[in-house]
């Protein structure tokens, strides 16, 4: 048995082909979604990934907004910036590229976003309503891998989920988002102990460890049939890699994300949804019933 790759760029590439047509009807409207992007500090890899997605937005019709911040910038200058973007009505998503500099709290940070331009899904609110299953905004990276299940249309009720991860991105919210589809869910961790074990009984796996000399999901991790989900990345050598090995853990399993080309073109097509859905909500178009 060899099981099927799923193919991100592909259904990033649909999830983008719905956005753009819903920026078209919001500019009719005379609505045009705006992103604000926030980086502070001089982390070359934080800047290559607003970079990025700057770029997506432009693709689908989103603008954006580019804030960049010395490393000096302060607590109460960024809480600051916030609180005028928050205010600004011709912004409706605001991005703060983390992680932030150690000297800055990034909890406090998050928690002065206004909901309702939360397009990361992360402030307290969002994730509360995230738990009672009514959220409108949601954290990409999770909303991304449901976005996969539902477009190869991968069943998750009555499923056994495996979840090694428990980080606030990643692990908690997808969670409770499969729980939603009805999953049975066990959420894994560094201090899981008989982790084999829980990934033998899985029917869906999905690791986000995102350190090879720490963690390799391995073939004989998976039951025959299993869906298996890499959200980790890493370098082995001079090449990214995610948790699992993937030439091998596919000959066990009905479906596997590969790294690169998986779950990271997700992430940031739902950046681009999460957009279109603030700026929608801003107008009353879209609400919470």
């Amino acid at each position: 048995m060899t099981g099927q790759k799923i193919d991100g760029i592909a259904v990033a590439n649909s999830v983008k082909d719905r956005v753009r047509a819903a920026v078209a009807e919001l500019k009719k409207d005379g609505i045009e979604p705006c992103l604000a992007t926030v980086l502070a500090g001089d982390n070359q890899a934080s800047a290559s990934y607003v970079a990025s997605k700057q770029k997506d937005c432009s693709e689908v019709g989103i603008s954006t907004k580019d804030h960049r911040l010395p490393q000096s910038f302060s607590q109460q200058e960024l809480v600051s910036l916030i609180d005028l973007l928050n205010n600004d009505k011709t912004v409706h998503g605001i991005l703060v590229q983390l992680p932030l500099p150690e000297h800055l709290d990034e909890f406090s940070v998050i928690t002065m976003i206004s909901p309702i331009k939360d397009v990361d899904g992360l402030t307290p609110y969002n994730m509360g309503l995230l738990a009672y299953g009514r959220a409108l905004l949601k954290p990409c990276t999770p909303s991304g891998i449901i976005e996969l299940f539902d477009y190869y249309k991968i069943d998750l009720s009555g499923k056994h989920a495996v979840i090694i991860n428990r980080s606030n991105l990643v692990g908690r919210p997808l969670y409770h988002l499969m729980l939603e589809k009805n999953a049975t869910v066990t959420t894994c961790h560094s201090k899981t102990k008989n982790l084999k074990e829980h990934c033998l009984e899985a029917d869906v796996i999905v690791t986000a460890v995102g350190d090879r000399s720490r963690f390799t999901l391995t073939q004989d991790m998976v039951k025959s049939g299993a869906v298996v989900i890499d959200v980790g990345t890493s370098r082995l050598g001079n090449k990214l890699a995610g948790d699992v090995d993937y030439d091998n853990v596919i000959k066990n399993a009905s479906y596997v994300t590969p790294v690169p080309g998986g779950v990271g073109p997700m992430t940031r097509a739902m950046l681009l949804k999460n957009t279109v859905t603030a700026a929608s909500i801003s107008k009353g178009i879209v609400a919470n019933r």
